[in-house]
């Protein structure tokens, strides 16, 4: 039994109001949704209250609204998208608080679903402001959070809201952090860690929690020419944090005294470019040229890395090994994800990942489905790794 409450736990809702904090932060353009994938997560949720007869009350944030309501942020065009992704009818209302959310809320039958206006039109939802949470729980009995990816914010509709109704987690929010649980809180071992991306500087926390977490610790990307010019080896003109060069060397050291394997890359692929179609060459990581720079781990390193990935029961990836974005910097990327892919099919693996970048790697090496889990939460999901709190899961424990 999880140790948070899930629909499981929540009893009969037939007509009861749930307000459901739902992430419908989508991309869009002109006034049209380009990427449904939030809406299709929280959609499982969504359906089975309605299903159950409730009354679902969809709550939600858009965008960073200055100044009170701003017409370019909106719901109103999501509700439309998530009609469409549910196949079921969502009315609107233009506020989330006072007379108009009221009407709109009395006006419901068992299983109609209301998305109400942008939360954050009001000052009071990012402050977690007591009369803010008040206004928004008049309008509910009971409060689902399927919104793991705004868990790190203890706001009104993420956390205040939890300490006024009955509060449960959502089937989005109880896969994520199930999938966590088995990725970090308690893993099948050995536990490798791959993270990449561009710099140490962002990835500090995250990397001190790793190392007293797991076996072996994969560093690729730009961060990884931090430790090794921390180490003494000339990265040429990568890009490199060389004024963090001691934390660098900390973080090797709270490694070797927790028994944590550091694993960088021994060769590279360096350009003296970066654009499409470079001219570029694989060299050894101590024979990188100085007016070069390195793009991407090279294949010996792709080896080691999948070597790891080979003897670890559970991996937890979070950032690229080179400049995917680009080919042919997007190989190691690739070639290792295939892998673990491969290894988790094979039920050999247990595989998470999170991250803007990661799952976008992901997908394009066409193996995010392939994986065990794949976190769209951002910032949540990376602050989870760091080992911080999240207010709006801890609100929900038992």
């Amino acid at each position: 039994m999880p140790d948070f409450k899930t629909l499981d736990d929540i009893g009969d809702v037939t007509d009861k109001r749930v307000l459901l904090r739902v992430d419908l932060n989508v991309p869009m353009k002109d006034g049209t949704v380009t990427d449904a994938t939030r809406i299709e997560r929280v959609a499982p949720t969504i359906a089975e209250l309605s299903d159950r007869g409730a009354k679902v009350i969809l709550l939600a944030h858009f965008g960073r609204p200055k100044d009170g309501p701003d017409p370019d942020l909106s719901l109103a065009p999501i509700a439309a998208a998530t009609e469409a992704v549910l196949d079921r009818r969502v009315h609107f209302a233009s506020d989330c608080v006072g007379d108009v959310a009221a009407g709109a809320v009395a006006a419901m039958a068992g299983g109609d679903i209301l998305l109400l206006e942008n939360t954050r039109f009001h000052k009071g939802e990012e402050k977690n402001d007591p009369a803010f949470v008040k206004a928004l729980a008049a309008n509910g009995d009971v409060y689902v959070n399927d919104a793991f990816s705004a868990a790190h914010r203890a706001h009104a509709s993420t956390e205040g809201l939890a300490h006024l109704l009955p509060a449960y987690a959502g089937r989005t929010m109880q896969a994520e952090l199930e999938a966590l649980e088995k990725g970090l809180g308690n893993p099948r071992r050995p536990v490798v860690a791959i993270v990449g991306g561009a710099k140490v500087s962002s990835k500090i926390d995250l990397l001190m929690n790793l190392v007293k977490k797991v076996d072996a610790l994969v560093i690729g990307g730009g961060m990884a020419n931090t430790f090794l010019a921390a180490r003494g080896t000339d990265v040429g003109k990568s890009l490199c944090e060389h004024d963090l060069a001691a934390t660098a060397k900390q973080i090797m050291i709270e490694a070797a005294t927790a028994g944590c394997a550091v694993v960088l890359p021994i060769d590279g692929v360096v350009a003296r470019e970066f654009k499409a179609g470079a001219a570029s060459e694989t060299v050894a990581i101590d024979a990188v040229p100085a007016d070069a720079m390195i793009l991407d781990v090279g294949p010996k390193t792709v080896d080691t890395v999948n070597a790891w990935i080979d003897r670890a029961a559970t991996v937890v990836w979070n950032g690229p090994l080179g400049a995917f974005e680009i080919a042919p910097f997007d190989a190691a990327t690739v070639a290792a994800a295939k892998f673990a892919a491969a290894q988790t099919r094979e039920g050999r693996l247990v595989s998470v990942a999170g991250g803007g970048d990661t799952v976008a790697a992901l997908h394009h090496a066409g193996v995010a489905d392939d994986f065990t889990y794949v976190s769209t939460a951002g910032g949540a999901f990376l602050e989870w790794m760091e080992g911080k709190p999240l207010p709006g899961v801890d609100v929900l424990r038992r």
